[in-house]
């Protein structure tokens, strides 16, 4: 999670950077959208082994069970 933070810095200083350097906007704007990608890469990345660990190590659900009349 670190990274994602990381790249989201990253990508909101090329994104001020290019508000203030008209002549390299849209390099600043194309390197601000890869570190968006990277960062939703990575939080892909760590939701999907948050989700195999949590399927790995889970039991089977309870069954409710049901009073029957006699």
């Amino acid at each position: 999670m670190e990274n994602v933070r990381r790249y989201r810095a990253l990508a909101s200083l090329c994104r001020q950077q290019a508000a203030y350097r008209p002549l390299q906007n849209w390099e600043l704007l194309g390197q601000a959208e890869h570190f968006e990608h990277l960062a939703e890469v990575e939080l892909k990345a760590h939701f999907n082994a948050c989700n195999v660990q949590r399927d790995e190590g889970a039991a089977a659900p309870p069954t409710w069970e049901t009073p029957v009349a006699a």
